[in-house]
């Protein structure tokens, strides 16, 4: 959804065909600048991005003459897609849902929009005639080659020169400003949930480091008792995992100095050890993060032990039986029968409710 940034910019994720035809669609993070008349779109959030790194395209405001909702004829198969006529050329774009769709379409043709001055107004100036009868031509950007390699599982596009050599060269060391990440590190705020165990939430959020403090876009998961964080989907192992019993508070950052001031849809997780700052991609997507992380840890409090042998009944019933039953015999001491602690107890009559065939199909 676009929100409404500290700098009165309308700003938000968007899929743009950069090329007109191609059929391919990129993930691009667009800020529509009504002070600056233009509509400028990056490669990810400006403030996540290396120092220098510039818009990847732009667009005047005044160049727009209309924003419509593309036809199925227009672009069959592409849902919640829209068209951006200016001059001479088309800019089709694809919107998260049918409301992001409309927000975007209307704030895009209000900024655009021309006003007609009344009847007896002050006349135009020669110099804005001018430019109203003939504006200048778009720039173009210089097309430049790129090498790409995978770096620590993300693809990164690098530009090479002329020489042959490539485009860091003559730079300073370290320099990151000219890399580009693919669209598979900017997935869309509505992703699909991974294979594997069952997560309330998942979606990519951008979160702050505890020592260098830089933020990185990282891959969240909410589950009955964890939020984890992982480098990309793809990835099996988190980097990190957040225990909710130890979560003391989750709510919106409000009091912000420093590197935090500047950062819009931010929220805190706060537990015993630690307050993990993370961004959202918009408002919505804060609130919806704050609202599930809350009633996880609500109802954990609440049936601890319910939601721990759902968790288990969701994998292989028996082998977590025979595992905890082994447990508990351990902690029951040498004068007492395993079977006699509450805890197994309460693991048998569990065991007698296991639908017919469920441990037998889980256990094979």
């Amino acid at each position: 959804m676009p929100y409404v940034d500290r700098q009165n910019r309308i700003c938000g994720f968007l899929d743009i065909e950069e090329n007109e035809n191609s059929g391919k669609f990129l993930r691009r993070y667009f800020i529509l600048d009504t002070q600056a008349n233009c509509l400028l779109w990056y490669m990810d959030n400006p403030q996540n991005l290396a120092i220098g790194a510039g818009a990847v395209g732009s667009l005047q405001l005044t160049y727009i003459s209309k924003v419509s909702v593309a036809t199925p004829k227009q672009k069959p198969k592409t849902p919640f897609c829209f068209v951006i006529n200016a001059l001479s050329q088309r800019y089709f774009l694809q919107a998260n849902d049918q409301k992001d769709l409309k927000d975007w379409v209307e704030a895009l043709n209000q900024a655009s929009k021309i006003t007609v001055p009344k009847v007896g107004s002050l006349p135009l100036t020669t110099e804005v005639l001018k430019s109203l009868a003939a504006p200048p031509a778009l720039e173009k950007k210089p097309q430049v080659a790129y090498k790409t390699e995978i770096i620590g599982g993300v693809v990164v596009h690098t530009p090479i020169n002329q020489n042959g050599g490539d485009g860091q060269e003559g730079s300073e060391p370290g320099s990151h400003a000219i890399l580009r990440r693919s669209q598979s590190y900017i997935p869309t705020t509505g992703s699909h949930v991974p294979s594997g165990p069952h997560f309330i939430k998942s979606g990519y959020c951008v979160k702050q480091g505890n020592v260098r403090k830089s933020w990185k876009r990282r891959f969240f998961a909410l589950d009955d008792f964890t939020l984890c964080y992982f480098k990309c989907e793809q990835d099996r192992e988190p980097l990190r995992t957040i225990f909710l019993k130890d979560v003391l508070k989750t709510h919106e950052c409000l009091v912000k100095s420093g590197d935090l001031l500047m950062r819009d849809n931010l929220f805190e997780i706060i537990t015993s050890s630690r307050t993990f700052y993370i961004q959202a991609d918009s408002p919505e997507d804060m609130h919806s993060w704050i609202k599930e992380i809350r009633a996880a840890v609500q109802a954990l409090k609440c049936h601890p032990r319910i939601h721990l042998f759902d968790s288990l009944w969701k994998l292989q019933p028996v082998r977590w039986a025979q595992l905890c039953l082994v447990q508990g015999a351990a902690s029951c001491g040498r004068e007492k029968s395993p079977l006699q602690s509450p805890l197994c107890g309460f693991l048998l009559a569990t065991l007698d409710t296991c639908p017919p065939g469920r441990g037998q199909a889980a256990s094979s």
